[in-house]
């Protein structure tokens, strides 16, 4: 409706129709009785994008407390996946977040007798972003959003005695209340840019790119890759690593990866379920790190190589 509005290709009569097909949508979820039989939406697939009925109501608005929505089929998939005898459930990168289901806990917050175990993949993520910092690193900045993974991130380097640099004061706080005393030791609030390593994530500006130092190399621990500023800089990919040659049938699971590099995040639910750890990992838990990265290691899965990197000095 909007599209039509702003590309002035609206009418009275595409709103009527518009206000008329979603009104009849809203009393037809609320009757007691299927009007569409179940096999329709098994012939034409696409239907379930275009309405809903009872029983979709009754599942996503009684059981799961969510308003209205034809694209949520998350919970479906989830059920879906449990019928099928299905160990774990890997979330997309699009399908976790702390403002969007709080990385994940809503599902087993809200169904706590699912036997699918959610995994987010942070630990992984985590791990590979640890293993990605050059040798004899001793300071490093941290500067983007705030994740679960960034939190997880400066606790693990300050535990190693590696220095860990914000930019902003509100960063320095957040970060200093979750690491604690003896950890928060090693986290400073840097004056200025000099270190030669970035750990970056969503809400890192071209600004603060500009000021980086000649040869900082970006490593990020985001979901989607940082935008390439400066040509006399290093960008490492986002967490990922290389698939075992025994998978076949592997191209890239997002088109900034090169081909058979998938996703930490996605090869973490890969590990869990052939490791059989029958536990969930979302919304504040976080699995062993150290556990995850041997465990990938040896079902097959490689670092990727880095890029050439700078002087540590």
């Amino acid at each position: 409706m909007l599209t039509g509005t702003f590309t002035g290709t609206a009418s009275i009569a595409s709103f009527a129709v518009y206000l008329t097909y979603i009104d009849f949508m809203n009393n037809m979820g609320h009757c007691n009785f299927e009007l569409v039989p179940k096999s329709l939406f098994s012939t034409f697939r696409p239907l379930k994008y275009l309405m809903y009925t009872p029983s979709f109501h009754s599942l996503h608005h009684t059981q799961f407390r969510t308003n209205y929505s034809l694209f949520m089929p998350i919970y479906d998939y989830i059920y879906e996946a449990e019928d099928r005898g299905i160990k774990v459930l890997s979330l997309g990168l699009l399908n976790q977040g702390e403002e969007l289901n709080r990385n994940g806990e809503l599902y087993i917050r809200r169904q706590p007798q699912l036997k699918v175990k959610v995994v987010d993949g942070s630990s992984l993520a985590v791990a590979v972003v640890l293993n990605s910092i050059p040798k004899g690193t001793t300071q490093v900045l941290l500067r983007g959003h705030l994740s679960k993974v960034a939190y997880s991130i400066a606790l693990a380097l300050c535990q190693m005695d590696i220095q860990v640099a914000t930019l902003h004061k509100d960063e320095y706080y957040k970060l200093n209340a979750r690491l604690g005393r003896d950890a928060g030791c090693n986290l400073v609030l840097s004056k200025g840019p000099s270190q030669r390593i970035w750990l970056v994530g969503d809400g890192l500006t071209e600004e603060e790119q500009l000021k980086a130092s000649k040869g900082t190399l970006f490593i990020p621990f985001s979901q989607f890759p940082t935008k390439k500023m400066r040509k006399d800089c290093f960008y490492y990919n986002t967490p990922a690593m290389l698939t075992p040659k025994c998978l076949e049938n592997v191209d890239s699971c997002e088109n900034w990866l090169p081909r058979r590099v998938m996703s930490a995040w996605r090869i973490a639910g890969i590990v869990h379920a052939l490791e059989g750890w029958d536990v969930h990992e979302c919304g504040d838990m976080m699995f062993n790190i150290e556990k995850i990265w041997q465990a990938s290691l040896q079902h097959g899965f490689h670092p990727l190589m880095m890029p050439q990197t700078p002087s540590l000095n």
